[in-house]
């Protein structure tokens, strides 16, 4: 046999080129929309049609059903979607990733990858030196695209010629010719290689070169298109383990939806692939069969066997996505009896594990940075709305009896989430920093730095209401009584605060439309803070002086009043950092 170690060597890394530019080219995309795919995701709904599309747009767009499917993954596990929204977006996710079988069969055969590859890197690579981030990835997606093709050329260049090794060709003639026992195994061989490799794309490329130069029959090469539809499944999964139990669910819905597919698939599998054949044949691509039979019997016509390849390979992409598009049109009425099937396999061991648990949100797998942020910024709008909580239970223990069991326990509650807050916090900034060590835009990298701002912001926030929560205690402890006129004014004082802590909320939570009313609305509010601080420090004074309380009991109301007048302070902070992430954002 004439193929050598380093010829191996060489195959190897072909592929590991065609992996590289997928890599790069998914990047690249990913940092020129890496906008328009927030508002993608922002517009999803619970409605599982839009589910579907939303995950085909982002899987098409991105090149990466895997990049995909660990994103949807990582949100479930953040509580921002719902399992069953989850299974919706990961279905339209598989019909996605067909799109990179169609560039494969479009360019793959038809036209001589290197005659416009070569100048393509030429194209791309003064757009990498571009001071503009939009051309920088512009170039990012050139460059990966052309090393994509590259590499796919140096596959079936590098790939052992089967008919000049015939010892070769009997070994695995003698394994695909044991009828539906072979569909099987090469299923399981298609799952194997894509299990290594963690693309199903790289699999679906390996396969089309095998399958075009006539080792495996057509039907032979859709169980392995078959078994890598399976294979993909794995990186959402390891992406899971370290997540909560919604994460689990959802990554294991994946991994159901696709099993469930393929079963139907072999039970239907020779009248399935008939059918490809016959649309192959009806679109004028001729028998995807006739290159294996043609080789079979000797053929060595070029100018035929090249006609036969665009059979082969128009086939095998037609397979894939009439596969993908049967197995969603029948899977996505059954949406709610997978969320009951993951939930019976994988039942909640806690009742809080079916609660948000953001100190998971730092591990497992960051696969598309530019998309994470989007998450980010959703897991902070929950982050402060934990905060709120804090103004209305301070506003609580104010109102409580003293040294009684309810105190206590309002204060531990108040303790827990500030011990909760702080611990968010570390793991919300840790996240953001692990997305600022992927391959960002400008403008994404901006918007981290704005939101660890954010971030300190509220956790300021949580400490000025356990502020006041540790002021009553000294007060409790000192044996001093407020009267109802420092009752009332407190009372105020809560309320100018939770009003503006509820229109800050609006404010993050609408950071790419957020209007300029609402900030200004936000100001005046800060000012009536400050204003009404002012006021009742001078009437203090007063007070205290004609004899309406007790010295003492004036130096822990305006500790309170301080306490509270600070968390206005942090609040108007974070609306600040909006306000700038909105003018960085227009310019």
């Amino acid at each position: 046999m004439d193929y050598s170690i380093l010829d191996f060597l060489s195959l190897l890394g072909a592929v590991c080129l065609f992996l590289y530019g997928m890599k790069i080219m998914s990047e690249g995309l990913q940092k020129a929309a890496g906008d328009r795919l927030r508002n993608i995701l922002s517009a999803m709904t619970r409605n599982r049609f839009a589910g579907t599309l939303t995950g085909f747009s982002i899987t098409a767009l991105i090149q990466s059903s895997s990049a995909s499917t660990v994103m949807v993954v990582s949100f479930v596990n953040a509580g921002l979607m719902t399992i069953g929204q989850s299974i919706a977006v990961i279905m339209g996710a598989n019909v996605g990733t067909t799109a990179t079988a169609w560039i494969l069969t479009l360019f793959g055969f038809k036209v001589n990858i290197s005659s416009f590859a070569i100048p393509m890197i030429a194209f791309a690579l003064p757009l990498l030196f571009s001071s503009k981030s939009k051309r920088k990835s512009l170039g990012e997606t050139l460059l990966g695209f052309a090393f994509l093709f590259m590499g796919l050329d140096m596959i079936n260049q590098y790939v052992p010629d089967l008919r000049a090794n015939p010892e070769i060709f009997e070994f695995l003639s003698h394994y695909s010719d044991m009828g539906f026992g072979s569909v099987v195994l090469f299923l399981l061989v298609g799952l194997a290689v894509t299990l290594v490799i963690q693309s199903s794309s790289a699999t679906f490329a390996i396969v089309l070169i095998m399958c075009s130069k006539g080792w495996i029959t057509f039907p032979i090469a859709c169980a392995l298109v078959l078994g890598s539809n399976i294979g993909t499944t794995v990186t959402p999964l390891i992406a899971s383990l370290s997540g909560n139990v919604a994460a689990k669910r959802a990554a294991l819905s994946h991994l159901l939806f696709n099993v469930l597919g393929t079963v139907w698939c072999l039970a239907l599998f020779y009248p399935f692939i008939h059918l490809n054949e016959w649309i192959t044949s009806i679109a004028g691509q001729g028998d995807p069969n006739a290159l294996y039979s043609y080789v079979d019997n000797g053929g060595t016509d070029a100018h035929q066997i090249a006609s036969m390849q665009l059979s082969v390979s128009f086939g095998l992409s037609m397979f894939h996505t009439v596969f993908n598009l049967v197995n969603l049109s029948i899977m996505i009425w059954f949406t709610d009896m997978y969320v009951k099937i993951v939930e019976k396999i994988m039942p909640a061991k806690h009742k809080e594990d079916e609660e948000f648990q953001l100190k998971f949100i730092s591990r497992g797998l960051l696969s598309a940075s530019e998309l994470n942020i989007s998450q980010a910024e959703k897991e902070i709008v929950v982050y402060a709305e934990r905060v709120q909580r804090m103004i209305e239970m301070s506003k609580q223990l104010l109102h409580t009896k003293e040294n009684s069991e309810e105190f206590n326990k309002i204060f531990s509650r108040l303790e827990k989430y500030e011990e909760i807050s702080d611990r968010m916090e570390i793991e919300i900034a840790n996240y953001l920093n692990r997305c600022a060590e992927g391959r960002l835009s400008n403008e994404g990298k901006l918007r981290i730095a704005s939101m660890l701002r954010i971030v300190s912001e509220i956790e300021s926030i949580a400490d000025g209401c356990f502020g006041v929560a540790k002021a009553l205690v000294r007060k409790q402890q000192s044996n001093v009584h407020f009267n109802s006129e420092i009752y009332d004014n407190i009372d105020t004082m809560f309320g100018y605060v939770a009003d503006a802590m509820s229109s800050m909320l609006l404010i993050l939570g609408n950071v790419e439309n957020v209007h300029e009313q609402e900030i200004i609305g936000s100001y005046n509010k800060e000012r009536e803070i400050n204003n009404f601080r002012n006021q009742l420090r001078s009437g203090n004074i007063e007070n205290i002086n004609s004899k309406k309380y007790e010295y003492q009991a004036g130096i822990h109301y305006m500790d309170i009043i301080g306490d509270l007048e600070k968390t206005g302070d942090y609040i108007i902070n974070v609306v600040d950092a909006v306000k700038e992430l909105v003018k960085k954002h227009k310019e």
